[in-house]
């Protein structure tokens, strides 16, 4: 079973900064992190990381609770 965390950030110049702070609060239930955004002439202004964590539900829980704080950042959690 895999516990998988969908973080989008549609401000991502503006979010990102806060988001990092968190994930490394977090940083021990991270197991494998994925950050893509789009890249050119210019930073995108949105970007997407897939997290998968350890299971640690109360973790878990806290973490989504904390991004989504965040303005700008919305999560989607799927367990499979």
């Amino acid at each position: 079973m895999a516990d998988i965390l969908i973080v989008s950030l549609a401000k991502r110049n503006e979010t990102a900064v806060k988001t990092q702070e968190l994930l490394t609060d977090f940083g021990c239930i991270i197991k494998t992190r994925l950050g893509l955004h789009e890249s050119g002439a210019a930073c995108a202004d949105r970007g997407i990381i897939i997290l998968e964590l350890a299971p640690d539900a109360e973790k878990i829980y806290e973490l989504t609770k904390k991004l989504e704080t965040v303005e700008g950042v919305k999560t989607k959690f799927v367990s499979i």
